[in-house]
């Protein structure tokens, strides 16, 4: 029985190194960073976490987005027997951008109250100006 303990310990500590991916999108970092520490996942992580809504909180978009299985994490996981995997998420904003005159050319704006044709409208006029330009065209909602 002592043995079995001792290679169960043993087996906890070797796995129980900690997991982390981190994705760079180029963009310059802010010191805004959004951190969600108990993300659940299911199933060994089959059934990933939610998405983390940054649209609000970030609006020179993303920089840096990292998901790691930290200590605690595991230990969860380990005594959920893999039903509950959490895991913590951290996005670290990007700085806004100053959009230069070619790419101010390529916005275009639609007001929420706006009638399906005038929706229907401006992504014709988008997708227009993205074939002649040979540039992606945006459509911003206000």
């Amino acid at each position: 029985m002592r043995r079995f303990t001792r290679m169960l310990l043993l087996c906890v500590v070797v796995f129980s190194g900690c997991y982390a991916a981190t994705i760079e999108t180029g963009k310059t970092p802010s010191t805004r960073v959004v951190e969600n520490n108990w993300a659940a996942g299911w199933i060994y992580g089959l059934v990933p976490p939610k998405v983390v809504a940054t649209a609000n909180l970030c609006p020179g978009g993303v920089a840096k987005v990292q998901t790691m299985l930290s200590f605690p994490n595991q230990l969860v996981r380990i005594l959920t027997l893999g039903i509950y995997t959490p895991m913590t998420i951290r996005v670290t904003c990007a700085l806004p951008q100053e959009t230069s005159q070619a790419e101010s050319e390529n916005v275009l704006s639609v007001s929420k109250n706006a009638s399906v044709e005038e929706f229907q409208d401006i992504f014709q006029a988008a997708a227009e100006k993205s074939v002649k330009s040979e540039e992606v065209a945006f459509v911003i909602l206000k």
